[in-house]
């Protein structure tokens, strides 16, 4: 990220676009952070016991959690009690200059309160209204809770990943939160831009429990074609081999070879043609079958290097490979640095955005909000003054600093 768009210099690609933000912990908090780094106004609605990922600690800045600081910055935070009559009094006023509404509330929850989709969709035609939930609204499961690992369990991740000697192990990263805040920015999109055609907003959903077997590609495909479920490769690929990690004289790399021309070179590369014209490895369906013989061949060359040096001359001959790294030193290696990939303003420091547009740039113009910090200058916004601001304060509609824990 630029020094420029660091200042807040350049207009974001989402400048202009409002979005009322109901959502807690992972996939709406992403999908949020994504917009807001590209400039669209994110004003974050918190209950009164506050955004709980604001408790996943520690680490802690100020007695909020590094969980929460990393999915919230550029955004403005008011906490509002839903659950009463004056505080969705508040949010329907909000709402009248909103682009976007996202929440992830069980299904049923806003038709309870009386703000269910068809009363918005009356009074805000022009309304995008997201709804990130772990399962939808119908089906067996419909109105379910859903949590990222539960989901990595349903949807046949953890059984397709480990070892057979470690047996089924969760992801380490939550993939399913994630993708699913990935895939209602784009959904987002997708209606943003079919309202400049219709006029109109619409409903959408996204679901955990679609965004775990969606993402499940290769498994899914596999299994269609050939009816076998998965079995436990470890680190290698069930359609790819060399696809795995291999141990150097210094530290592990992974290689991942993606056709047979990318095997020749390698092997060429390695002092070690032979092999790209054996019988048992000239094409991936050989190499497959005989995966345990390949590997030791490999193996016996890889330990005789260092391994920077020799990921460095692969990656330089367009081969793919790469050190196995800890976080410390993905964040700290100098393409990270040269490439303006962590982003720093007073105490706080991030991963900037991968989007990288040409003249729309992203920023980051504000910290992670504290609990309801932004509550009287959003509301100021709406109209309020400043006496009906702390009218609704000493009612408890609208939240003080303090959380209701």
């Amino acid at each position: 990220m630029t020094e420029a768009a660091s200042s807040g210099a350049a207009l974001g690609a989402m400048s202009g676009l409002r979005v009322i933000d109901l959502t807690r912990v992972l996939g709406g908090p992403y999908c949020t952070q994504i917009l807001a780094d590209h400039g669209a106004d994110v004003i974050k609605v918190e209950p009164p016991a506050g955004d709980e990922v604001r408790d996943w600690g520690p680490p802690f800045h100020d007695e909020d959690a590094a969980y929460f600081i990393g999915i919230n910055r550029n955004k403005r935070s008011i906490g509002l009690d839903l659950a009463s009559e004056g505080g969705r009094v508040v949010l329907l006023k909000m709402l009248e200059t909103a682009d976007v509404l996202i929440e992830n509330f069980k299904p049923g929850t806003l038709e309870k309160w009386g703000i269910g989709n068809d009363v918005l969709r009356e009074k805000f035609p022009r309304l995008v209204h997201c709804r990130i939930c772990g399962f939808g609204a119908d089906g067996p499961r419909g109105g379910n809770p859903g949590y990222d690992a539960i989901i990595q369990a349903m949807t046949g991740m953890i059984a397709a990943t480990g070892s057979p000697e470690s047996g089924p192990m969760r992801i380490g990263v939550p993939l399913v939160d994630i993708g699913t805040g990935l895939y209602a920015a784009i959904g987002i999109l997708m209606a943003l831009s079919e309202r400049q055609r219709s006029g109109l907003g619409q409903f959408l959903e996204t679901t955990l429990y679609e965004t775990g077997l969606a993402i499940m590609h290769p498994h899914t495909a596999n299994y269609f074609m050939h009816g076998k479920p998965p079995s436990l490769t470890g680190n290698e690929h069930p359609n790819l081999v060399p696809y795995a990690i291999f141990p150097t004289k210094t530290d592990n790399i992974f290689i991942g070879v993606g056709n047979d021309g990318t095997f020749r070179k390698l092997a060429k590369e390695i002092g070690k043609p032979e092999l790209g014209t054996d019988p048992r490895f000239a094409r991936n369906k050989d190499r497959i079958a005989n995966r345990e013989a390949l590997r030791a061949e490999l193996a016996a060359v890889f330990s005789q290097h260092e391994a920077e040096p020799l990921c460095n001359r692969l990656l330089a001959a367009g081969l793919p490979a790469g050190p196995v790294q800890k976080i410390d030193q993905a964040l700290t290696n100098p393409h990270t640095i040269a490439r303006g990939d962590i982003i720093e303003k007073d105490w706080y420091k991030g991963v900037a955005s991968p989007i990288r547009l040409d003249r729309s740039k992203p920023s980051l113009r504000r910290l992670p909000p504290k609990f309801s910090q932004h509550s009287a200058e959003v509301l100021g916004e709406f109209g309020y003054s400043k006496a009906e601001i702390d009218a609704m304060v000493e009612q408890g509609t609208v939240c003080g600093p303090e959380r209701k824990r």
